[in-house]
């Protein structure tokens, strides 16, 4: 047996590779020494403890060809990490599979990889080269776990491969693989500072990127990295401001944290001056008290600083504020603190109900949530007290939590609720925990010495605690007596004397020392008790607590100095005792009190003054919050709770005395028409803009394919190049600035072109939203021109031309342009040539600057106009002039990505009003708006109409400006309905449903309806849909079936809008596909409310 053991331990102390495979026949007694459960399961590979068989099933199944075999494996080993198992060893194996073909199985390795490729560095740097081959594969997911693992893998040398895996992954098609570059940079900085520099210019690219899926990650990775360079943020604050709540939940706290530090550098203090005015906050709806206030604040104004806070300030906080909502605690502690640093202090109330909602969680979370609104009640008292209740004491509470209740209950005490939480307090005094009931005795004493209503009643009921059998009750209710009575000594001679009486009762040192204290301070009003309570103490001196006997030295000094006929023997008697005495405290105390009362024959210059010294009147204690002093740190951090400061830390900075250039947040507009290679063409002369547009038009009709493309370029427009556009004519006039040049090109996409894989397809679809990017597009041959030349001449023969002022394209009536097209059917010529109107527009829609018909779509004409208006601005806001807007539905003549809008101004004053215009425009980025002529005057009781263009960039953020008077500015908004940012398409049926499949999963939404019969019919339907939205209606190819559909596309930029109605009743469903995901979500709801409307 000891041969064989012998063996056994050699064996396992031999390398692997040496070890053959007939060391398991070395007997059975060797198994004792090995791992119980390896031993006694012969599947794992023999019975005996060696660590050449660990794993061998699981490196078998790697080793296999069968991809079922590894993908189990890879599960197991996956599930081994996952309760904490190590599994380093079987790295060699899993690394093989890294060249796998079958994704799951790349997935899982990936997975594996990025766990141990920091200790198993050797091995993981002999796969380089393959990690570099995946940053190139056509899966998103591939790509990404690779720049991950190699992110991971901690070794300097491979620095350089690092830095440029990442700036490519930086311009990915995939958000995914940018989020995970903007990952990687806080890596590669612990790695190696020295970068800073190259990834600064990496996050500067990432800033910029419009996808939800990234700004969280890239923003992270800006905090770690270069939180003080705040000039990378001023471009990209309002988009981080318009991205906020689409941004996942984690993404989401960043950014505000970031945005509120860079809030607090670029805005002034809203609560430092003392009168906030903010034209655009002002309800429409005024009433008499609202304008009397405003008259009494002209009156005053040169009392009052006047504050307007900026726009992006402002912008900044309505972005934040849908985020009281979230689901997740931390995003809704973020917004908190951004109102509470950054906002006015009128507005920061708002935030109270979203925090209590979060004391409903669990305690982690209530703990974290009440320390921060412990803080706000201490500077915010009124915030809270509508939710009294909320922060009552619950039986299952934990002490920590009762105490941080406690602290709020009294922050926000008032003399209205002060009856309410004195009664809550008696029964928190009965509890069996005492810590909790020694916090709020201090609690009572707090609200005493804060509301001197309640003072007595108050000090009666501590009064009535000095019967309780707990001691430390008693003890504690002494202390805060003692604090109370010093703010008014002379009232409560009775109290003084009752606690003197209770000095031998009470033998809680603290408790003890207090009442010494207050005899001493107070011996005037016990005269005759006070050197009894000497005597006693002294008698039993050596027994007493050092805080105690320190307070008998002072009682000693305190008595002589004003009866030392009673108690100069006593006090001599107690300094010789505490001259003897262990504690080196006390001994210096009677040393400094014997030369100080007692001086010897030479006298000291201080024993004139000890009355002065020892019976000097004392201020009272100022009893305050404990988070009173922690709002020096940022609400919602860790040094906040732990109140001191914490490493990383970046302190909140102070508010600008003045404000910074605000300028500096603009963000140029590109123009997506202007292209580089027009600046060498020739400028050629304007032509005739009816002449121009009526032959186009006419070689639109002829020239058409069946597959939706735009017209031909003509004779006069084409150019030796063979350009993709041609530049028409310009109208010259201030007033209109139209834009009239042609886009005629032939847009043909190959399947080749737009197949690409599954998730590379989804991630193109979320960019989508962000961005719009231009398709291909393919040359016409010279043949086909000249086909199309020969068809086009007939049409232009027939069609005369006239030449019309330009004037006359903007006298128009209401009423024109309202007329439906059929499907699939162009408009008639005689009505384009016959009217000049801005729906003339219909027919030049391929004359479009900006490719928004890259979807190969037609426009046509509404399907129905409605006549509802929107008011604009009231009469008791504005001095008698109210306007108000609706949406004509017909293509604006200012530019074809505008939604038309027609506003209307009536003056309802006694007087004329004059110089009616628009003034500053706070419009978000990327919006335009085209401001009208100046309305000169405007007599009583008159009306006029005036027509702009406003482009919403297919958003349903509202149009902010100013509309200006002679006298007055009035801040007015302009919000655009989703149906209304949508102009209708032709499209068959066959089209439709290819357009359809295109856009299927994320991009479509559904919703349930009930279609009573009564609606079951294509005219009903057709009329509840163009209600609410500016489709056109597909004709079916089947007459009896009720699927209905209607097509459209967006204004600015072109996208298709696809809509469904199939009616079955109960069970009827609407339908809504578009890339966009805001109109996907909200059109299907919008026409729903249409359809069930009565």
């Amino acid at each position: 047996m000891t041969s064989s053991s012998s063996m056994v331990s050699y064996a396992n102390e031999r390398p692997h590779h040496l070890v053959g495979g007939n060391s398991s026949g070395g007997g059975g007694g060797g198994g004792s020494t090995g791992d119980a459960d390896e031993a006694s399961d012969p599947a794992r590979g023999g019975f005996f403890a060696a660590d050449y068989k660990k794993h061998e099933d699981l490196k078998s199944m790697l080793d296999s060809n069968k991809d079922g075999l590894k993908l189990e494996a890879m599960k197991r080993i996956i599930g081994m990490i996952a309760k904490g198992k190590d599994a380093s060893d079987l790295f060699a194996a899993v690394v093989k599979n890294v060249v796998s073909k079958n994704i799951e199985i790349k997935k899982l390795v990936y997975v594996y990889l990025v766990r141990y490729a920091e200790e198993q560095q050797d091995l993981a740097l002999l796969s380089i080269s393959t990690f570099q081959k995946a940053l190139k594969d056509p899966n998103q997911f591939i790509r990404a776990s690779a720049l991950r693992v190699l992110s991971s893998i901690r070794v300097t040398i491979i620095i350089p491969i690092m830095m440029l895996a990442l700036k490519d992954s930086v311009t990915d098609m995939s958000p995914y693989v940018r989020k995970t570059a903007a990952h990687a940079i806080p890596k590669m900085y612990s790695l190696d500072p020295e970068q800073r520099d190259q990834l600064i210019e990496v996050i500067e690219k990432l800033l910029s990127d419009k996808t939800t899926l990234v700004a969280g990650s890239v923003v992270m990775a800006f905090e770690e990295v270069c939180p003080e360079r705040i000039d990378l943020v001023h471009k990209n604050f309002r988009k981080l401001c318009n991205l906020l709540i689409d941004v996942e939940e984690w993404g989401q706290i960043s950014i505000i944290n970031m945005l509120t530090r860079y809030a607090r550098t670029q805005f002034l203090d809203p609560n430092k001056a003392d009168y906030i005015q903010e034209e655009n906050e002002k309800s429409f709806y005024g009433s008499e008290d609202d304008e009397k206030k405003e008259d009494e604040g002209e009156e005053e104004g040169e009392k009052k600083i006047p504050y307007v806070m900026d726009a992006d300030h402002r912008l900044l906080l309505r972005s934040a504020k849908p985020l009281l909502q979230s689901r997740n605690s931390a995003v809704v502690m973020a917004v908190a603190q951004l109102y509470h640093h950054i906002a006015p202090k009128s507005e920061v109330g708002i935030v109270a109900k979203a925090l209590v909602r979060l004391l409903r969680g669990h305690r982690e979370v209530q703990s974290i949530v009440l320390s921060n609104i412990a803080t706000l009640s201490a500077k915010r008292r009124g915030m809270f007290e509508p939710y009294l209740k909320s922060f009552f004491v619950r039986s299952n509470d934990p002490t920590h939590i009762r105490l941080l209740k406690l602290e709020i209950l009294t922050n926000i005490a008032g003399e209205t609720s002060i009856s309410t939480i004195l009664r809550e307090f008696q029964t928190y005094v009965t509890s069996s925990d005492r810590d909790f009931v020694a916090s709020t005795i201090q609690a009572i004493g707090r609200c005493a010495s804060n509301i001197s209503e309640v003072t007595d009643s108050c000090m009666n009921g501590l009064m009535g605690l000095m019967s309780n059998r707990d001691e430390a009750v008693v003890a504690e209710s002494v202390v805060v007596i003692r604090k109370l009575l010093q703010m008014n000594p002379t009232e409560h001679k009775e109290i003084i004397r009752h606690m003197a009486k209770l000095a031998d009762a009470i033998t809680i040192p603290m408790a003890r020392a207090s009442i010494l204290w207050l005899i001493g301070e107070y011996s005037e009003h016990v005269p005759k008790i006070a050197p009894d309570v000497l005597r006693k103490m002294a008698k039993n001196f050596i027994n007493e607590e050092d805080i105690v006997k320190l307070q008998v030295l002072n009682l000693g000094a305190k008595l002589y100095l004003t009866n030392s006929k009673q108690t100069k023997l006593l006090f001599q008697y107690v300094l010789n005792l505490a001259k003897y005495d262990q504690n080196y405290d006390i001994r210096d105390r009677s040393r400094f009190l014997r030369h100080l009362i007692f001086p010897g024959e030479k006298g000291g210059a201080l024993s004139k003054h000890a009355k002065k010294i020892f019976l000097a009147s004392k201020p009272a204690p100022v009893l305050e919050s404990v988070f009173k002093d922690r709002d020096q740190y940022q609400l919602g951090s860790l040094s906040h709770v732990i109140n001191s400061k914490a490493n990383g830390y970046i302190e909140l900075p102070n508010f600008p005395d003045v404000a910074p250039d605000p300028t500096v947040r603009n963000v140029e507009e590109v123009i997506t028409w202007s292209k580089s290679k027009d600046k060498g063409k020739k400028a050629r002369k304007p032509k005739s803009f009816y002449s121009s547009s009526s032959e186009d038009d006419d070689d639109e009709d002829e020239t058409s394919s069946d597959e939706g493309s735009s017209s031909e370029s003509d004779s006069e427009s084409g150019s030796e190049s063979g350009s993709q556009s041609d530049s028409g004519s310009e109208a010259s006039s201030a007033e209109s600035e139209a834009s009239n040049s042609s886009m005629d090109t032939d847009r043909e996409s190959s399947e080749s072109e737009s197949e690409v894989s599954e998730s590379d397809s989804s991630s193109s679809d979320s960019d989508s939203d962000s961005s719009v990017e231009k398709q291909p597009v393919k040359k016409s041959s010279p043949t086909k021109r000249k086909t199309a030349k020969k068809e086009a001449t007939p049409s232009k023969k027939s069609t005369p031309k006239k030449k019309e002022p330009e004037m006359q394209l903007l006298d128009f009536g209401d009423d024109v342009g309202n007329t439906a097209v059929p499907a699939g059917a162009a408009p008639p010529a005689a009505a384009i040539n016959s009217v000049l109107i801005p729906t003339i527009a219909t027919d030049l829609q391929g004359l479009s600057l900006n490719d928004n018909n890259s979807s190969g779509l037609s426009t046509t004409g509404a399907m129905c106009v409605p006549s509802k208006t929107y008011e604009l601005l009231n009469r008791m806001n504005s001095q008698g002039l109210t306007a108000s807007y609706m949406f004509k539905r017909r293509s604006s003549i200012f530019s074809t990505t505008m939604v038309a809008v027609e506003i209307t101004f009536t003056n309802n004053s006694d007087a004329p009003i004059q110089c009616i215009k628009i003034g500053e425009k706070k419009l978000q980025a990327g919006m335009t708006l085209h401001e009208f002529k100046e309305i000169t005057n405007l007599e009583s009781g008159d009306s006029t109409t005036v027509s702009t263009g406003i482009d919403f960039c297919d958003t349903i953020q509202p149009a902010n400006f100013e509309i200006c008077t002679e006298s007055r500015k009035y801040s007015v908004s302009v919000k655009c309905p989703v149906g209304e940012l949508i102009q209708p398409a032709i499209m068959n049926e066959r089209d439709f449903q290819t357009q359809q499949g295109k856009l299927a999963g994320m991009n479509e939404n559904s919703e349930k309806v009930d279609i009573p019969d009564s609606l079951n019919n294509q005219k009903a339907i057709m009329q509840r849909v163009g209600e609410v939205a500016n489709v056109q209606v597909v004709p079916p190819s089947d007459p009896t079936i009720t699927t209905y559909r209607f097509a459209g596309k967006t204004i600015s930029t072109g996208t298709p809008v696809l809509v469904t109605v199939k009616a079955d009743g109960n069970k009827s469903k609407i339908t809504v596909n578009c890339e966009k995901m805001i109109i996907g979500n909200m059109l299907p709801k919008d026409i729903k409310k249409s359809i069930q409307k009565l």
